[in-house]
């Protein structure tokens, strides 16, 4: 760990603005639908830290970096919200562009809390410096393995746009299956066409695909041709990352979209937080929240926590890391040092398995818990 001279923020006056930053997709090739979520639920929940007194009388004041999807941006806006002398930086849905979040804020000593990426890696050593909400991939991702296996599923092929991310996916999803038998068929995405997915399924037998890869491009017309292939009547498609979740998807899709299981990170039933808190968010986003919004609430309602009860000193945040015990909209938030990931980690928000009914595809069915 690299701690800089000082690890506390800019020296406030009392009652003066208290800085967090956050990092967010808002911009192609960033997932924009995801950014503009997890931002409603961030921006939420510091107008209710407003609205009810701030921190100590001081209000929060959020500044936004977007980082459309790159890492180097990421790192540059860590690098500007430092400056700025943020007390702590929070959000980022994309695991690649959180990694090196991540590792710059280890480097500057400068708390980060991690509202949706997913990646196990998310550093390469222990840091105290780093917290997450989300479920570690290896976690949610075995949890859909065993909805595959539970559904009959043993020859599983999985459309892969090369990458970290989808390569620890496969991985995990190859590394569960295996020892019940089943087999995992990679599909290169930017070697095959749509078409020739849909003839490598026929010609593999493969009883399910997995969509890893970006949405909208290739995703959709993937979904697109095998729904239309009537050789593959009988193959489900499966999205673990949760494109579906957004409504662009049944823009895109439509009927053909229905029928997907997907993970979120939601309870079956919500307490009254949560009840709450997604009628506001209901209002703020005008369409369904997503569970990157409730992310993004629960980011900041754990910050606000600390900061109430640690103060603004940045070496204070990540000292309390170990000592967090928030109820959040999805449960009660504690974290604790996780075999194989080196950041303090929530384990674990709740993990669905869920898909667009296809009676009616604005409606959401639980298939599978975890």
């Amino acid at each position: 760990m690299n701690t800089p001279p000082s690890s506390s923020a800019a020296v406030r006056t009392e009652g003066s603005p208290l800085r967090i930053g956050a990092l967010v997709p808002l911009t192609r090739p960033g997932w924009v639908e995801a950014g503009r979520h997890l931002l409603a639920g961030v921006d939420l929940a510091v107008r209710e830290v407003n609205d009810a007194g701030g921190i100590s009388g001081s209000p929060l004041e959020l500044v936004v970096r977007d980082t459309a999807a790159d890492p180097q941006r990421a790192a540059a806006a860590v690098e500007d919200l430092h400056r700025l002398g943020v007390a702590a930086v929070v959000g980022e849905y994309h695991s690649v562009v959180a990694r090196t979040a991540a590792a710059r804020a280890d480097a500057l000593g400068l708390p980060f809390l991690c509202s949706s990426a997913v990646l196990d890696a998310l550093t390469e050593r222990p840091t105290p410096w780093v917290a997450r909400l989300a479920p570690a991939q290896s976690h949610g991702w075995r949890i859909y393995a065993d909805f595959l296996l539970a559904a009959g599923h043993r020859r599983i092929a999985v459309a892969v746009d090369p990458s970290v991310y989808w390569a620890s996916g496969t991985r995990v999803l190859r590394e569960h299956l295996a020892p019940h038998g089943a087999t995992v068929i990679e599909l290169d995405v930017r070697e095959l066409d749509p078409g020739a997915v849909c003839e490598a399924l026929v010609d593999h037998r493969a009883t399910a695909l997995l969509l890893l890869a970006g949405h909208p491009e290739p995703a959709v017309p993937i979904v697109e041709h095998v729904r239309r292939d009537r050789r593959l009547d009988g193959v489900l498609i499966g999205a673990p990352a949760g494109q579906p979740e957004f409504p662009q998807w049944a823009q895109l899709l439509g009927p053909l979209g229905a029928g997907v299981p997907f993970l979120r990170y939601l309870p079956e039933r919500f307490g009254p937080l949560g009840t709450r808190v997604g009628k506001a968010l209901r209002e703020r986003l005008a369409e369904e929240p997503s569970f990157v919004a409730f992310e993004g609430y629960d980011t900041v309602t754990v910050l606000a926590g600390v900061l109430r009860s640690h103060g603004p000193d940045r070496a204070g945040i990540a000292a309390s890391w170990p000592h967090v015990r928030v109820e959040g909209t999805r449960g009660r938030i504690r974290f604790s040092r996780t075999p194989g990931i080196g950041v303090w980690q929530w384990a674990w928000a709740p993990v669905q398995v869920v898909d667009r009914d296809p009676s009616d595809p604005a409606r959401f069915r639980i298939r599978h818990t975890g």
